[in-house]
């Protein structure tokens, strides 16, 4: 999908938060894999009759599936790599800003500390491998581009790791979460309202991180998704990845600096735990699935 932001439109305040003019395109909308249906629709948008201070687009489209990129790193090229280098293009010739959201698994995971953005990258898996390769397509080819990597993003839409967690453990007696793989749990909401304030503040281009603050383990997360919904968190074993293997290798270790974020003066996302504390009200009855 993507998210097409007016710069400088009439502007609204949400929860200390301010929210752009915007319109969302979905992919029966605006297919990536259109080099020509991109080019027509961004220079529509772009035109100075509709936008007064300069299009920003954001690029939230992606193949997801770590697993599935492994049986079709094809299938997953043309949706991480290809689609967004048609985005970038079509940004470049439009003179717009362009958004492009990646991911921490464009990292092997051997560090031992929060990974910089200059850090050098080194993918373990196919679908971190197209990853990169969309970041790097839209580097390249749009000087007006924002590079943002996240990492375990969850929010109310969608199956994500907390929907299935709460599923699970009000079907099970016990659960085994892995507990040697580290990152920052990111709710949806907070990316967004960071994501607002990268393209209001517009600094720099290049690449940011912006991922919940903190760290845990998927083990860690799970036992507090666990006690969110009122079960026993104890019913969370600790298990390793060996014991629980995937067709897509996974990073140990992900955790993103906020270092860039910080430096261009924009407002750290809050800890991953505070984060979550606020989703679960916003969750409402919704949380357990």
């Amino acid at each position: 999908m993507c998210r097409l932001l007016d710069a400088e439109s009439r502007t609204e305040r949400t929860r200390d938060t301010r929210v752009l003019a915007w319109a969302g395109l979905t992919r029966s909308d605006l297919d990536l894999s259109d080099a020509a249906r991109v080019r027509a629709v961004i220079a529509d948008q772009a035109r100075p009759a509709k936008v007064q201070g300069g299009l920003v687009v954001i690029n939230t489209a992606a193949w997801t599936d770590v697993d599935g990129a492994e049986a079709d790193e094809t299938g997953a090229y043309a949706v991480n790599a290809t689609g967004p280098a048609h985005l970038a293009a079509a940004c470049a010739e439009a003179g717009a800003a362009l958004v492009h959201l990646s991911t921490d698994y464009v990292f092997d995971g051997t560090a031992s500390k929060p990974y910089e953005t200059n850090d050098p990258p080194g993918p373990v898996s196919a679908y971190g491998r197209t990853k990169l390769a969309g970041e790097e397509a839209v580097l390249a080819l749009c000087p007006a581009s924002y590079v943002v990597r996240t990492a375990w993003v969850y929010g109310r839409s969608g199956n994500n790791f907390v929907k299935t967690i709460a599923r699970l453990a009000r079907e099970r007696d016990e659960l085994s979460v892995v507990a040697d793989q580290h990152g920052s749990p990111t709710w949806s909401a907070d990316l967004a309202a960071g994501l607002l304030d990268l393209v209001t503040a517009r600094p720099a281009p290049g690449i940011y991180h912006c991922t919940g603050g903190g760290e845990t383990t998927w083990f860690g997360f799970a036992r507090a998704i666990v006690a969110a919904i009122g079960e026993d968190p104890a019913k969370v074993a600790p298990t390793t990845t060996a014991e629980f293997p995937r067709p897509a290798q996974r990073p140990a270790y992900s955790v993103l600096s906020a270092r860039s974020w910080q430096d261009a003066g924009l407002r750290p996302l809050r800890s991953w735990d505070e984060a979550f504390a606020a989703a679960v009200a916003d969750f409402g009855p919704e949380l357990p699935g």
